[in-house]
């Protein structure tokens, strides 16, 4: 069987330039914790929860109202045999309008069922992209982890 990649998907009123806007506001849906920047072509930002995930991602595409992908550039987890499970894996939001809706589409390259995170990581991200980025973009409200 062939590696299936993490996605998740979901359709809002709101124009690809709002979805765009929201998913490049990490702090405004994943975590108030994020330091760096996360809006532009070659930013770097490190993101934590507690002392069980941490992470630093670069932008490494960047198209307004279509397309982010981040790269992981280092991860650590305190839950898994191997620690840096999501090192060098690609993180990809694709935007596209589809008749009146815009579709949000994100996959995590590399996070797959063989990873010993994989189950915890893809509820994980569910709930980010499906609850907390989802309302972001249409409430403009999100649900991110507070700072500690």
């Amino acid at each position: 069987m062939k590696d299936q990649d993490f996605t998740a998907s979901f359709s809002v009123d709101q124009t690809p330039e709002e979805a765009f806007d929201a998913i490049n506001n990490v702090r405004g849906w994943w975590s108030e914790e994020i330091e760096g920047t996360t809006d532009k072509l070659g930013d770097e930002f490190t993101y934590h929860y507690k002392d069980v995930h941490r992470c630093r991602i670069k932008i490494t595409e960047f198209v307004p109202g279509r397309k982010v992908v981040w790269r992981v550039l280092d991860n650590y987890f305190d839950f898994t045999e191997d620690k840096s499970e999501w090192k060098d894996t690609a993180i990809r939001f694709e935007i596209a309008r589809k008749g009146n809706k815009t579709e949000v589409r994100f996959a995590h390259f590399g996070l797959v069922p063989e990873y010993e995170c994989f189950d915890v990581c893809s509820n994980a991200w569910g709930s980010y992209i499906d609850g907390s980025l989802r309302s972001l973009i249409t409430t403009g409200t999100g649900k991110p982890n507070p700072k500690e």
